[in-house]
Parts: C-alpha cells; structure tokens; sequence
C-alpha cells in the first residue's frame, strides 16, 4: 500500500463516520481510528522495507488543525433524538417527495420525522417530544449507528 492510497483510505475514513477501520495484507497492517477531535493512524510494516512519509503540509491537509475546529454550541437546552437502530437515514419517502420534517418546523409526539432502512425494511421513526427542529445532525441517504444523534428539538 502506498501513501497515496493511505491518505485515501484516511480521508475515507474521516468522511464516513466510522470510529475504527483495520485492514491486513501480508506483511502490511494498518489501523485507522478516528473521533471527533482527531484520527490516528497506526501502521506496521516488515523491518526490511523500506516506510514511506507523507510530507507536513499533506499531513496538515489530513488531519483537521485544532485552531481550526468550530466553536461548540451550547446543546443542553435542546432535546436530542437518537436512532434507534443501524440503517440507512431518509428524510423524505422517496427523492420526489418533500422531507418529513425541516429545521424550524414543530413536531408533535407522534410525527414521523423520518425513515431509517434496515435489511430492507423502511421504519419510520416518530418522535416521543413535542417542540421545534433545531438542528438536523445526519446528512439525507446517510448510514446511521444504534444510539446515533439525529435532530435537535427544542422543548416546548
């Protein structure tokens, strides 16, 4: 694996939201982890060849700077939806149908707010608060974990 296809696999990596990926292949392994805050990267080669750098400024385009990270909003106020279960985000019944819910709607207990696909099957996920969407924290078509954060409502 060359340092091309490292920063590849990093940059894939960070996009997709995954916290760890290890891939092996003969005498190479690497371990990418990743949070919010940084990505680490872990690789092991065989002593007799040869470790191939990547340069500071290809590095710096990597991996995030810490000035430059957003300012954190104060959330405590808001009530976060999570998801219930691993699948597939969908803010609308399909892409010629307008989404379920946007940010400044109000929602009721009750109102579908959007469709998480599993195995086939497409689940609408109804909210359990009444308020206003503050936020909506996954991207449409997105692959979503159990316990993810979804929307931001705030309480009414």
């Amino acid at each position: 694996m060359d340092i091309k296809q490292i920063q590849d696999l990093i940059r894939f990596v960070a996009k997709s939201g995954v916290n760890e990926v290890a891939i092996e292949q003969n005498d190479f392994k690497i371990t990418i982890k990743t949070n919010q805050a940084q990505t680490i990267v872990n690789a092991t080669v065989p002593a007799q060849q040869p470790v191939a750098y990547a340069p500071a400024e290809q590095i710096a385009q990597i991996a995030p700077a810490a000035s430059a990270a957003p300012a954190v909003e104060d959330t405590s106020k808001y009530i976060t939806i999570k998801s219930p279960m691993i699948g597939t985000f969908y803010r609308s019944a399909s892409p010629d149908k307008p989404m379920m819910v946007n940010v400044g709607d109000e929602i009721t207990t009750g109102s579908v707010l959007c469709i998480i696909e599993a195995m086939k099957l497409f689940n609408e996920i109804e909210s359990e608060v009444s308020g206003r969407v503050v936020k909506v924290l996954v991207d449409n078509a997105s692959p979503v974990e159990y316990d993810q954060p979804l929307f931001l409502v705030e309480p009414m």
